[in-house]
Parts: C-alpha cells; sequence; structure tokens
C-alpha cells in the first residue's frame, strides 16, 4: 500500500513533542493512526541526534510476552537509555492487561514522552481522564479527506477524483483493492468484525441483532433528524421488542467508538442549544455504501456527511441551525469564528435553489453564509450567500 505523509497530524504531533502530556492517538479502526505513529518515530530519529525510541506494538507478536502490565513496565524500564530523550510509542495498548496502570506508573516517573493508540471502545475519549492520572492530549485521526485522497492518487482533474471519492470514500486500506465490489467489502468488514466487535465486547452486548438494527437505521438516515424514541419506533414496527434506554445506549456506544457522530439542534434566533433529536453522520461515508449497496445512493446525503466531516476535522463545533421553522444544515464554530451552510447536491431547480438559500436569507447576524454544491464553477455570490463547488472548498 502506497503510504501519504498526513501533514495536519504529524504538526499536531511535532507541537506537544517533548511536553508532560500524554498524547494519546484517538480515531475509527483503521483509518490510519499506526501509520501516523510509524511516521512520526521517523521524523524524530531524523531530527533528533539524542532520541532512544522505543516502540511496542501489539498486533506484532514478537511483543506477546508484554501482554501483562507488569511485563511491559519491566521491559520499557531496562530499555530506558538516561543520557538521551526517551520516546515511548505503544500501539493498540488496550491489549495489554492493565496498561493502564504500566502507563501511569512511567508517567510519572517523568523519564518518557509517551504516545499511545488503542481500540477505541476500550480507550474512548471521555474515559482518558478516568485511566491516566496524568494529563492527556488526544490526536483524533480522521479517515482520508479529499485532499489526501487526491494527493494518493495523483489527481489533476478535481470532478472526476470528487465522483471517485464520494463512492470510495476516506478509508484508506480499501485502496488496495481493484474493484467496488472488493473495496467495500473490506470497509463492511472494518464494520462487522472490528468495530461492532469491539463495542460488544466492551459492552458485554448479547443482543446482536438489535446493534445490527441500530447501526443500520444510523447508517441509512445520515443527516435526517432522529431520536433514540424514533429509531425504536421504528424497530419496534417490524416486529422486535426493543426499549429506548437500550437504544439509546446503542447509540452512544457508536458515537463512543467514532462510528457515528452526534450533531445537536441550535436555536439560532434564541441562541440555545435544543434537545431531544439529533442528525448523526457516519465517521466515513463509503460505509454507507458499503453496508447498504449504491442502488439508491442518494448522493445529497453523502455530500452532507463529507462536509459534515470535514469541518470536525478542521477543529469546529457543530450544530443543526433552527431558524423560524426552518433547518440550516450546519453552524460551525470556531473560537471567533461562525458560518453557516448549506449544502445541496445541486442548484439548477428553482425550487430546490430557494429552499436553500430561505433558512440563510431569513439570518440577519454578519457572519458568513454559504451554500456548498456542485457546480463545476468559481465560486459566485447570490445576494450575499457566497455558492462554492464542493471539490474547491474541500481542497481550502
Amino acid at each position: 500500500m502506497r503510504l501519504i505523509e498526513r501533514k495536519e497530524y504529524l504538526k499536531q504531533l511535532e507541537d506537544v513533542k517533548d511536553t508532560p502530556d500524554i498524547k494519546v492517538i484517538t480515531g475509527i479502526r483503521r483509518s490510519g493512526k499506526s501509520k501516523l505513529l510509524e511516521a512520526f518515530i521517523e521524523k524524530i530519529k531524523q531530527t533528533c541526534d539524542d532520541a532512544n525510541i522505543i516502540h511496542i506494538n501489539f498486533n506484532d507478536d514478537e511483543y506477546e510476552h508484554l501482554l501483562e502490565y507488569h511485563s511491559l513496565l519491566e521491559y520499557v524500564k531496562k530499555k530506558y537509555q538516561k543520557e538521551k530523550r526517551n520516546y515511548l510509542f505503544i500501539d493498540e495498548v488496550q491489549m495489554c492487561d492493565g496498561f493502564e496502570k504500566a502507563i501511569n506508573s512511567l508517567h510519572t516517573s517523568e523519564k518518557y514522552d509517551i504516545y499511545i493508540t488503542g481500540s477505541n471502545a476500550f480507550l474512548l475519549s471521555s474515559d482518558l481522564a478516568t485511566l491516566f492520572t496524568g494529563r492527556t492530549f488526544e490526536i483524533e485521526v480522521y479517515p482520508f479527506s479529499f485532499r489526501e485522497f487526491i494527493t494518493y492518487y495523483g489527481y489533476t482533474d478535481l470532478q472526476a477524483a470528487y465522483i471517485r471519492y464520494l463512492i470510495e470514500g476516506g478509508m484508506p486500506g480499501s485502496y488496495v483493492y481493484k474493484n467496488e465490489k472488493d473495496k467495500h467489502k473490506y470497509i463492511r468488514d472494518i464494520f462487522d468484525t472490528l468495530i461492532l466487535r469491539d463495542i460488544k465486547q466492551k459492552y458485554k452486548i448479547r443482543n446482536d441483532i438489535v446493534l445490527a438494527k441500530v447501526t443500520d437505521y444510523l447508517t441509512d438516515n445520515i443527516s435526517n433528524l432522529t431520536s433514540p424514541r424514533k429509531l425504536t419506533d421504528a424497530i419496534n414496527g417490524r416486529g422486535d421488542s426493543v426499549d429506548h434506554k437500550t437504544v439509546d445506549k446503542y447509540i452512544s456506544y457508536l458515537c463512543r467508538a467514532f462510528a457515528f457522530y452526534k450533531v445537536k439542534r441550535y436555536d439560532i434566533q434564541g441562541k440555545k442549544y435544543l434537545a431531544s433529536t439529533e442528525k448523526y453522520y457516519l465517521c466515513d461515508h463509503s460505509f454507507k455504501y458499503a453496508k447498504l449497496g449504491t442502488k439508491n445512493p442518494d448522493y445529497g446525503r453523502a455530500l452532507e456527511n463529507i462536509v459534515a466531516i470535514e469541518l470536525l476535522r478542521r477543529g469546529y463545533e457543530l450544530y443543526v441551525g433552527i431558524l423560524y421553522k426552518k433547518e440550516v444544515d450546519f453552524v460551525a464554530i470556531k473560537e471567533n469564528e461562525k458560518l453557516y451552510i448549506q449544502v445541496a447536491n445541486s442548484l439548477e431547480d428553482d425550487n430546490t435553489r430557494e429552499r436553500e438559500l430561505a433558512p440563510l436569507q431569513k439570518i440577519k447576524d454578519a457572519y458568513p453564509k454559504i451554500i456548498i454544491t456542485r457546480t463545476g464553477y468559481p465560486e459566485y455570490d447570490i445576494e450575499g450567500i457566497r455558492v462554492i463547488d464542493i471539490t474547491d472548498w474541500l481542497m481550502r
């Protein structure tokens, strides 16, 4: 498989190098966390003459003897070199029984700059403060962005690249397969055999069927407002029997494992957050096609999913805007910046164009208002609302 340099993530790692934090690399399974770690190790070797690299990858049976934390501690301490800067990298750390005790002990010694990755069901963002007594710095890795996809394949025709990215998505492990069927089988297997398996193992879930139905419903309804109660009614309407509390738990497990991202609603006029219904987006839109097929592709929803994940990748807080009973697809906030964004597969139809413009025209503040769509043309303006081609926006 061809490797590319993931510059944004390497920059984040370099910015926190030699700080006392425990650096934790999180993200969906097979999104490139291990390769990122390896690339960062190579950078340290090239730029730091006095570096002592201690690298343990629990996917490699070479380290099977370290799967208990006392053995791990002893091994790392033996590798320590007093006259050098000691960097500790542990991949799939959750495979070591009692790993948090080893990491806490090594961190307390103040002798190591520590970096870890792990299965997301076992190394959750919400658990980090409980697991580790020292301060943690989390770097969340997403599947390949459109820019990274372009770099990987060497595309110069952005429109052709986008059509391919729309179906293939950003799971880099699938790129080695030659046809769409094999690519989607790989992606589907990641979801079913790795992500769901981790969730079932972590939370001791016995009702596999309900978990699968919750997953399929969310996958089929990306960009639609939904709620645990609505989803429960849909499942029970097909002859099953499950309560909304169980469904709510399963949704939270899927979000904690980075399979889905929840986006809450925001009242633009009242400037308050709204409860009860949210939207859910897949970590990568390719999972939708891999699991449900491409017979009814609904490219508009896939485009919206791509925009949602790209905004999160760029560090925005994300909300669904509500104004006078009309919906703004995204209110994106980062520090003092705020964007109002509508997403549409096309604006060629007059009714569609008016429907997408209407909510943005009702917003009276001065923050930028944008429609992201497929135009194939340079950016243009409609009454102060910027219309940007999806490929141009993704490449910025």
